[in-house]
């Protein structure tokens, strides 16, 4: 089995140990819930459809793989690791559902937004039933590493909140100026936005399977590396992605006029001023294929295809340099290159 056939397994949860066990913890969290929040529930993590039937898509299980593959490669089981891969699961579709609101998304996964199949109200407090199970299911890992586990996960919710609080105000910023959002600047959003919970993942598996101190500080690295490759990958399939793979209308960002890696890179490049006529003017698909093309020829979407490399090679070489459990390395690896190379 290739490299990307291994990836495709692990990332996408359909198949395989790991994501059976991860369906089966994820099945009996929903079963705290009153019927009616458990179904929106099930719908906001793809388990179910708004019907309740079960759901033909599902979520990259990116998360609580990485919490598994952190407990192995720490040298302990998956299964001690899944309170954690349910909590980081449930963060996460935590964090979606009230994403989606605020942005005023209709779609995602292919289908509509949790708020566009229930309503808004109903989606707030859906939202923050999943972090109270989160909260819940890692109040039951033992005691010796409890603190430390819950210090984690909200270490890692705090850092998300701010990024997304940054990535929202850069939408404010001017486009050029003394004002206008630099490439740091985007470099500290995305590591809060993204990599934070990346490497709260990796991180939580081991504390859970109880490795040493710099073993999950090493895997925190080495999963918020993963998550700059992949927010880098995410920018620039919301320009160029295929809205049949990503489940999004092709040019998605720059509908919303999102100032992602290829359009601040293209910035700095001698068509500035004509990226930002196109940008402040009318969306329509002319002009956003317009700036499409800018971008590229700017070499913005070079830049960032070279970002998420980057990234993963920095990744690749914290993980060679850990004293893990090399199975378990090989199919991060795996994971990691899969990331890069991914399409949706």
């Amino acid at each position: 089995m290739t490299n990307v056939q291994v990836t495709a397994e692990a990332v996408e949860g359909s198949a395989g140990r790991r994501g059976e066990l991860v369906r089966q913890a994820m099945a009996s969290a929903m079963a705290a819930l009153e019927p009616p929040l458990a179904e929106m529930a099930r719908f906001a993590t793809g388990q179910r459809d708004a019907g309740g039937e079960p759901a033909a898509g599902r979520g990259k299980g990116l998360r609580p793989t990485l919490a598994l593959l952190g407990a192995e490669a720490a040298g302990g089981m998956a299964e001690a690791a899944l309170p954690g891969a349910v909590a980081v699961e449930l963060v996460h579709t935590f964090t979606l559902v009230h994403d989606d609101i605020m942005d005023g998304d209709e779609r995602r996964r292919h289908r509509p937004s949790l708020w566009k199949a229930y309503g808004t109200g109903p989606a707030v407090l859906v939202g923050d039933a999943l972090l109270a199970l989160a909260l819940e299911s890692l109040g039951r890992v033992p005691a010796a590493v409890r603190g430390e586990a819950v210090a984690l996960l909200a270490g890692a919710l705090l850092e998300v909140v701010v990024g997304q609080a940054a990535d929202m105000a850069f939408e404010d910023r001017p486009w050029t100026g003394a004002g206008a959002v630099t490439l740091d600047e985007y470099h500290a959003m995305a590591a809060g936005k993204t990599g934070a919970l990346l490497g709260c993942s990796a991180a939580l598996g081991a504390v859970l399977a109880g490795a040493p101190r710099d073993v999950a500080d090493g895997l925190a690295r080495a999963g918020r590396e993963l998550g700059l490759a992949f927010q880098a990958v995410d920018d620039v399939l919301g320009i160029w992605g295929d809205p049949d793979a990503t489940g999004k209308p092709v040019f998605s960002d720059l509908r919303r006029r999102k100032k992602t890696a290829p359009v601040l890179v293209a910035l700095s490049g001698p068509d500035r001023d004509a990226l930002v006529a196109v940008m402040t003017g009318a969306v329509d698909e002319r002009g956003l294929r317009a700036a499409a093309g800018l971008i590229e020829r700017a070499g913005g979407r070079t830049a960032a295809e070279e970002m998420a490399r980057r990234c993963l090679g920095t990744a690749t070489a914290l993980l060679r340099e850990l004293p893990l459990a090399r199975p378990a390395v090989e199919d991060l690896l795996a994971l990691a290159e899969g990331l890069v190379a991914r399409r949706r």
